[in-house]
Parts: structure tokens; sequence; C-alpha cells
């Protein structure tokens, strides 16, 4: 939206600068785009005195001048016709820019005369197109500043342009006048009356207009007059300056009218040349099919169901977003038909989009036009085309009627602390909405017809604020609930969940955020892939079910960058995962994979392919973080996507599962199409216990001066049993007093016979009360010996 600062005045009685209009507008909601001030280009020209010419001695059209600057007399050559002694012109100095040349003048020398500085033409300094001579001002004083000088004397050629950004909830503010109320409201002049004198109706006029039935919810009213008699030609000076400076280019006064009122006071028209129209005109729908040549010389082809215009015999306007070619106003017009006409927004965005069109008609009927002054509209057009045309007007002819948009909400004076936090005094609250044009009765506000945007209590709040300036809303600190520090943010669960992914990170994993949805077939491999998670309605046939874990996603992740030539990678997600499809069926995890090998190949042979107690010292790791127990038991027994062999599961009790790693399963491996070893690890942080001591301090330190003793036994096992339950089950005998269970031998075959092998473990014993004698050694020695005869099967080797 364009508008000059001398157009705003027209509605605006204000002494307020451009700076200060500018920092309004913008806090008011209007956001300044820019500001185009022809003055600024001008501010280096001085008004001068030429006090005499003579002939140039070797040059027949150029003449050489002595002017009276502020600097005293200099002399300039002069080729325009009528530099002459006597005439008060505009100077440019040596060093000044020409916008209009595009140069900047420097001291020459021509035909053998020196030249200091130039007199402007109007062309040269971008006022008109004028070149035929210099500027001869009719007054002006030496030395004065020009742009000074056409402010006081013909300040609309230094008329600021300024444009604002309109945001889709003020349509009001399509219209210069809006703009004024705005700024009348936050105290920076006084808004004018925009009364009208109507044309007094001179006869009846013999056009009608009709609206269909089907068409009302469209065009609820519908108003016009026939003017008879008009002369068309070019527009008054002042209309068309001021169409030229927002960008509009004068074509004739009948248009231009509708131009203008479109940008004053937001209220679109259109002029019908009356002896091109047959007939009555008849606002109806297109049935489809129909074709018209708009204003824009282009041929449209109307779908069923859009408004027009027609006369007797044909189509002659898109109705509220541009008329026809055949109607239209040329300088041979005599009789016109003006409208004023409410519009359905959404009816006219539908059909200008479908279109194509871009109108200013359009951009606002879309928006929203005051319907309440559609007839008024109408009345101001028809007096300025009378008063500048010449005509008389018919009485004014009426289809349907103003649609009602009355409405009243209650103004509630201490609403604008707890919505917005600014004390604003009740009475200045009012004075705000009245001076913005919401009519007060007792504690209800009644929206004016031309702001659709408040529909509601918090809108009146929202008024108030934004005309008194959100800028003035002082900070304050919110109370604290309870005295003291401040209890911690974080939930324990959250806490968790950051330091589980800070310790993945150090160690060197990359973090990946997958989608929360898979498909069937990877679902399925990790025990999902059920009706109850799947989705009812998926974005595409890969994403169908919700995930039952983090490791399908790091595989498909794992995949698309070994695709892509990377083989060896650490990556790791911590999120939720589903085992039902109703609120609370999921659980937190964190999941890691490492793929490849341990590091790019070298001459030493320290790259080596990764295993599973690379994956079995990160989740330890990652529990030590997150405060998992210390004394936690390795079991087998994990699901099928893990390898048999090659897995253990943290636990502290047979059913109480922390964590999980080892090697993938190489079937799994086969269908997630990953290449290489690949080992990870899985951490239900949910099942982690809360630690006793919630302190992050470390507890003190446990130190004991008794000896430790250690013991050695060997037992003979069948080939097919595990270590790991001949461990779990002496470590099983006494938990306080046996502290660790080291494997160190393993021997198969010899004397011990097929399908036997002999494994040998240290079990360290630290006493914590007294030192250990002989016998309680032993007692604690036969008590391993029967446990783990019992779990294994096994006996002590001879």
């Amino acid at each position: 939206m364009k508008f000059t600062l001398s157009w705003l005045k027209q509605h605006l009685e204000t002494d307020a600068s451009v700076a200060e209009i500018e920092e309004a507008l913008t806090d008011l909601g209007l956001e300044v785009e820019g500001i185009e001030d022809p003055a600024a280009k001008l501010r280096d020209f001085t008004i001068a005195k030429v006090v005499h010419a003579e002939k140039h001695p070797d040059a027949d059209k150029l003449k050489v001048c002595k002017v009276i600057s502020n600097e005293g007399e200099t002399q300039i050559v002069c080729g325009a016709p009528n530099a002459r002694e006597g005439i008060t012109v505009v100077l440019a100095k040596p060093g000044t820019y020409i916008p209009g040349l595009d140069i900047t003048i420097k001291v020459g020398n021509i035909r053998g005369v020196d030249s200091f500085g130039m007199m402007a033409s109007e062309k040269e300094l971008e006022l008109s197109d004028e070149h035929n001579g210099i500027i001869e001002l009719p007054s002006g004083e030496v030395g004065e500043n020009f742009a000074d000088w056409l402010a006081a004397n013909d300040p609309s050629k230094v008329d600021p342009v300024i444009e604002i950004a309109i945001t889709p909830n003020r349509p009001d503010a399509l219209g210069v006048r809006g703009i004024a109320r705005d700024l009348a409201a936050r105290g920076l002049g006084k808004l004018k009356p925009c009364d009208v004198d109507p044309v007094a109706a001179s006869f009846k006029s013999d056009m009608t207009v009709s609206i269909d039935d089907d068409t009302l919810d469209g065009c609820p009213v519908f108003y016009g007059r026939l003017i008879k008699g008009v002369k068309n030609g070019p527009s008054p000076e002042w209309l068309q300056q001021q169409l030229r400076a927002i960008g509009l280019r004068p074509i004739s006064f009948l248009v231009d009218v509708t131009n203008w009122f479109t940008y004053d006071l937001n209220r679109p028209l259109h002029v019908f040349d009356a002896d091109k129209v047959a007939g009555n005109l008849r606002v109806h729908r297109a049935k489809g099919g129909e074709t018209i040549t708009a204003l824009d010389d282009k041929e449209y082809t109307l779908q069923a169901g859009q408004m027009v215009i027609s006369d007797d015999k044909t189509v002659e306007s898109i109705a509220g977003i541009m008329g026809g070619a055949d109607t239209g106003c040329t300088e041979d017009t005599v009789n016109v038909f003006v409208e004023s006409a409410y519009w359905d927004p959404i009816q006219i965005a539908y059909a200008g989009r479908a279109l194509k069109i871009n109108s200013d008609a359009r951009y606002r009927f879309e928006r929203g036009v005051d319907p309440a002054f559609t007839p008024e509209g109408l009345e101001h057009a028809v007096r300025m085309i009378v008063d500048h045309a010449g005509g008389e007007a018919s009485e004014v002819v009426q289809a349907g009627a103003v649609p009602d948009t009355a409405r009243a909400y209650k103004l509630d004076a201490k609403r604008l602390i707890s919505l917005v936090g600014m004390d604003i005094p009740e009475s200045t609250q009012r004075q705000t909405l009245t001076a913005l044009g919401f009519r007060l009765e007792g504690n209800m506000a009644h929206v004016p017809s031309w702001r659709p945007d408040v529909q509601g209590e918090a809108d009146l709040v929202e008024e108030v604020a934004r005309i008194a300036s959100l800028t003035k809303l002082e900070g304050k600190p919110l109370p604290r609930m309870d005295a003291g520090v401040p209890k911690p943010i974080l939930t324990e669960g959250q806490t968790r969940q950051k330091n589980a992914r800070r310790t993945a990170a150090a160690l060197g994993y990359n973090e990946c955020v997958t989608y929360s949805f898979i498909d069937r077939e990877a679902a399925t491999l990790f025990g999902g892939g059920d009706d109850a998670t799947m989705l009812e309605n998926p974005i595409s046939s890969e994403m169908s079910h919700m995930r039952p874990a983090l490791l399908p996603g790091l595989l498909r992740a794992a995949a698309r960058n070994q695709a892509r030539g990377f083989m060896d990678m650490a990556l790791f997600e911590v999120g939720a995962a589903f085992h039902g499809g109703e609120p609370g069926e999921q659980h937190n995890l964190v999941s890691g994979v490492l793929i490849g090998r341990t590091g790019p190949k070298d001459v030493h042979g320290t790259s080596r392919p990764v295993d599973v107690y690379d994956a079995k010292a990160d989740v330890e790791t990652v529990l030590a973080a997150i405060g998992a127990p210390a004394k936690v038991q390795i079991l087998r027994g994990a699901r099928e996507w893990w390898h048999p062999g090659r897995h253990g599961k943290v636990c502290l009790g047979p059913k109480k599962v922390l964590a999980v790693f080892g090697e993938l399963h190489p079937k799994v491996l086969r269908d997630m199409d990953i290449k290489g070893p690949a080992v990870g690890f899985t951490v239900w942080l949910d099942e982690i216990p809360t630690p006793k001591n919630k302190s992050s301090t470390r507890p003190a330190l446990a130190a004991t001066d008794l000896q430790a003793v250690e013991r050695d036994f060997a037992f003979v096992v069948d080939a097919d049993v595990e270590a790991l339950t001949l461990v779990n089950a002496a470590a099983g005998v006494d938990k306080v007093l046996i502290t660790d269970v080291r494997v160190f031998d393993e021997f198969i075959g010899g004397s011990l016979g097929e399908g036997k092998k002999s494994l040998a473990v240290t079990v360290r014993l630290q006493p914590k009360d007294k030192t250990l004698k002989d016998a309680d050694i032993e007692a604690v020695s036969a008590k391993i010996v029967d446990k783990v005869a019992k779990a294994t099967g096994g006996t002590l080797r001879g």
C-alpha cells in the first residue's frame, strides 16, 4: 500500500514529520517497507542568479554566464536557449550528483572556456520530462536550498511516498483514510471529516439493476447512478500526480476516479459507458464457458458459478475483479453508469485465483471492504465526476440491501492487565476505541463496519494496547512459587535421556533422529508389525506402523550410508518405541549400532572388525552415566533379532532387564541390507531403578584394611555349558563377600574326553569386618563347588 504525505494530510491534520509517521505506523502494526523522499536527491542543489550572459567566443549555441551563488561569483558555460541575464536558476556545483544524467559534475573546459558547475533543467533533476531549457524560478534567495524552496512553493514535487505492508486482517488500512484514522488515534494529528454533498437527482435512471436469488449470498447489495453529459479527458494535475506517485498511470478522468477512490477510501468502483450497455444490468452466476475481454485486453473463459455483471446481451464485467473492455470508458464517453457494490470476500478470492487475475479491486474485496460505505462511496465518486466532468446524475439505482454486520462486545478494562500486562486507565481505553470508530454504550463496544477483524473481547484489548504502543510494555520477572533455590526443571527421565545422549556422543557415536513410523517388514523383524501399532492413515506405505524399537531406523540409516560408500559408522538414537497403539503403550530407549571396523586400515594392524565386547563396553558406560547399579548379571535369552550365541542381557534378576547388547542376527542384517559385522545395544531407560541417594556428590570411599583372598577353581563341564552360567553361579554364593569372578582358562579335549571341557575361574573374596580364617574360606569354597555343580552339572577337576 503506497501513499504520499500530502495525500495523507488530506485526511489527517498533522505537523508530524515523515520520521515520526514512519515510527508510529510500524509500531501500530502497519510496517513501513520503504520511503521514497524526492527531496533527498535535491539537497545539494542551491538557488543562484545569472548576473551576466554573453555569447561563447567559439560556439554559436553556447553562452558564458556569470552566476552569483552563496560562494560568490562563478563562471558557467551553458547551452540552454533560455540562459540569460537576470534569471533565478538552480545551481549544481562541482561534486554534485545529477540524478537525471547519472553523473557527478566536475570542473570542465568547454571550447577553451572553463565552466565551474551547471544550471539544471527539470529533466536533469527528475522533476519532469522538460529539458528544452534550464529551470527559471519566479522567486528564491541566492544560496537557498532548492529542496526547501520546492517544499514551500511546489510541495507535490518533493512529496515523500510511504509504502506499508498490510496484514490480511487489516483491510481498513488499504485506504489512506484508514491509515489516517490509526495515526489520529495514536495522537499524531486530528482526523478530518469525510462528508460528501450528494449530487441532486435530475432524472430517473432508465437503466435498472437486478441480482439473481442464487447470487445474493455473493452480492447482497448493488448501488449505481447514471450520469449524462459528462466530458471525459485528462484528470486534474493533482489527481495525476498522486496516482503517478504510487506507481499508477493516469488514463482518463473517469478511469482515474475509480483508481483514486480505491486507494483513498478503500472503495473499489466501476464506471460503465452507458451507451455501450445493451438494456439493463443483471448480477448473476456464470453458466460456464462464457468469454469476456477484460480491461487488461485479455480474454477470460468463465467457470460455472463465478459472479458476473451482464447486460441484456452478454457478460460485461467480472464481478468485483475487473470490468469488460467493451463497456469501458474512452475519450468519447458521454453517459456513464457508476457502480458501487459489495462482494463476498471468499467468492471473489476463489474466482480471482481460478481466472488468475490480480487487480486492485480483487485485492481489496477478497480481504473485505466496508459494506456500510457502499452507498457513500458511490456519492463521493458521483460528486467528483460531476464537479470535474460535468453532467447530470440520476436517482440512485439499488438492488439488494446492505448486509448487517452489527456486533458488540463487552469492554472489560481489567482484562488489559491480564492479557497484555499494561495498566491503562479505563477512560483512556474508551477514548482509544472511540477514536478508532467504535461506538460505546455503557460497557458495550459496537464494532465499526470497516473492522471485520474484531471478533471478540480480546480484540478490543488488542486495539487499545496497539494504539497505546506495546513498546511501553515493561518486563517483570515472574514471582517464585517457592522460596529459596528453585527445584530442577528437568524430570528424572529427561535427565537420564540427556546424560545418555551426551555419553553416547562422547563415545564417538553420531546421533540420528528417525521417524516413529516404519514399514511392516522392518517392524516384524523386531517384534512389531501387528494391527495394534498399524496406522489408520499412513503417510506412505513405508510408514505404516509405529516402531517397536529404535534399531530398525538406525539400521535403515546405516544402509543408506553404506550405499553411498560409508561402510564404517557408529550411530545412536534416544527416543520412544511402541508396544501398542493406546496412550502410554510406549517405552523410552537408548539404542546404538557399531558397523564395520573400529577404524581405518593402517600399517600397524590396529583396525579390526567390531565385536560383541565393543558393544558391551559402550553399554556399560551408558548405564553408568545414567545411574544404573554397578552390580548386575549378564544373562542369555534375548529376542530373536540378536545373535543367539553372541549377546547378553544386563539384568538385576531374571525378570528385571536393564539393557541388551551383542551382535545382530545375520538374517536381520541381510533383510536390512547391512554389509559387514554389526553390533549394537539397547537400554530401557524406564527400567533403571531410582538411586536411593539422589545427591550429585560422590559417596564416601568405602576402603578396607583387610586382606582380600583369591581362590582358583577348575570345573569339568559339558562342552555346551556357557562360561557365563558358571560365573553367575559362583558369584551368587555370597554377593557381599565375593567381589569378582573371572574366567582365566579353558581346556578342551585331552584326558577330559569328548564332549567335555575345563573352565578355570578366580574368585576374589573381600572381607568387610574381620580377617578370613581357613575355615571361613573352606566353607565359602564348598558352597561355590556345590552351587556350580547344581547349575552346570560339572565337577571339580582333580
